[in-house]
């Protein structure tokens, strides 16, 4: 398996080891390093990133004929606003799927990433999958927007309980997953200033999420 198939596996497989560390669970009740969630809750989002993969294979496949957009525009209603919508549903979410506690989350990460070790090899170029909103987007595109997740949330814990952050596997597709949402909605001009022309970037627009 290649790609960015492979990437997001190697990916959830470092999350996996963070989780995994026994800081994590005696700290599982404390704050994290986001504002409003503890260390339970993060962990917890940050497993979705396996889990929702799987998740959006057990359903069937939307029709050829379904609108299908990018990876960045799936982002498009993502930002750092803590009070929207999207990011209040996120921490309700996460905080109650924390409530088990962290073996049976880690176990719950375990088990999904043990299958798409499997399925994800199996599933043919082009595949669609229906996520969050009944958005529907190619397999791959998707699994980049899973890799921005593992990677930002893996970095997220390890600053978190204060153990350094490994080598993130697939952090080129996160990079280049995060410049794309930041031209989808600035612009590349923008997004070119903001990397070269900080004088020009006064909307930061590099801060997509």
């Amino acid at each position: 398996m290649a790609g960015t198939r492979a990437a997001f596996l190697q990916a959830a497989a470092v999350a996996r080891q963070v989780v995994a560390s026994p800081v994590v669970a005696v700290r599982w009740a404390e704050p994290s390093a986001l504002s409003e969630m503890t260390v339970g809750a993060l962990v917890a989002h940050l497993a979705r990133a396996v889990t929702n993969v799987e998740r959006s294979l057990e359903t069937p496949e939307p029709p050829p004929v379904a609108a299908v957009i990018s990876a960045a525009a799936y982002f498009a209603a993502v930002g750092p606003d803590l009070d929207s919508r999207i990011n209040v549903r996120v921490r309700g979410t996460s905080a109650e799927e924390a409530l088990v506690g962290h073996r049976a989350v880690l176990g719950g990460m375990d088990r999904g990433l043990d299958r798409l070790r499997t399925s994800l090899e199996a599933e043919p170029e082009g595949r669609l999958v229906t996520v969050r909103d009944q958005e529907v987007l190619r397999l791959d595109d998707y699994l980049a927007t899973r890799i921005i997740e593992l990677a930002l949330h893996t970095d997220d814990l390890c600053v978190s309980v204060g153990r350094e952050t490994p080598e993130l596997p697939g952090i080129e597709v996160a990079i280049q997953a995060l410049v794309d949402i930041a031209a989808h909605r600035h612009g590349r001009l923008a997004v070119l200033r903001a990397l070269a022309r900080r004088e020009r970037d006064p909307d930061q627009v590099l801060r997509v999420i």
